[in-house]
């Protein structure tokens, strides 16, 4: 008889799937960093919820440090794959730039781990953050969908010129963030109404209609 050791189990499904093995760990990992932070977060707990063991987590990613900045590469990956996989090219300026204001408020109120890690990592300073290429590398792109949008709204004259994309990408990000960040003092202090579906409906698209009066050529 051969007798399987759980070691062998684990390194059989590492090397058949390694892959779904480090994603299933940083699915995992997002969670529980967004819910008690980088201090507050054990390994043994992580490895726990996953399919894989502590031993395996250090292997992939060599400590805690290591986990949590490739779990913020993550979290940012998401967002911008989401953002890439919006079809802006053959919509008319206005209305490209609806569909990624609301996309931007929609992703963050229903991914609200993503706004508790870049809230914890902002404590940090972002020095985490800094070391990573791959973070700073996907903004590149998403800022120049948002530049783009802006370059044919004042190449078609319905956009104002001088626009900033960095200072547009701030005004959008700054009342989604809001919108989750501050749900539970907001909440506790003012009530839940404004959370619910047909309001947070409303938010949304007075965010939408507040981003185009600022963009928009004003008329003679």
């Amino acid at each position: 008889m051969t007798i399987t050791t759980d070691t062998e189990t684990e390194k059989r499904g590492w090397t058949q799937n390694p892959d779904a093995v480090k994603r299933d760990i940083l699915s995992v990992a997002i969670s529980e960093f967004a819910a008690n932070g980088l201090s507050g977060t054990r390994v043994d707990t992580i490895a726990s919820r996953t399919r894989t063991s502590k031993r395996m987590i250090y292997y992939y990613f060599g400590d805690k440090q290591g986990l949590y900045i490739k779990a913020l590469e993550e979290a940012y990956r998401v967002l911008r794959e989401g953002e890439a996989a919006l079809d802006l090219d053959d919509l008319p300026p206005r209305e490209a730039l609806a569909k990624l204001v609301a996309f931007t408020f929609d992703h963050h109120r229903r991914n609200p781990d993503f706004i508790r890690i870049v809230m914890i990592e902002n404590i940090h300073h972002a020095d985490h953050l800094a070391q990573s290429e791959v973070a700073r590398a996907m903004d590149v792109p998403a800022l120049g969908k948002l530049a783009e949008v802006c370059r044919r709204g004042q190449e078609a004259g319905v956009f104002r010129p001088g626009l900033d994309p960095v200072a547009l990408h701030w005004q959008v990000c700054a009342l989604s963030v809001f919108n989750v960040s501050n749900r539970p003092t907001f909440s506790t202090i003012f009530g839940t109404a404004l959370f619910e579906e047909a309001a947070q409906e409303r938010l949304r698209a007075q965010l939408v209609e507040m981003i185009l009066a600022l963009v928009e050529q004003p008329h003679p």
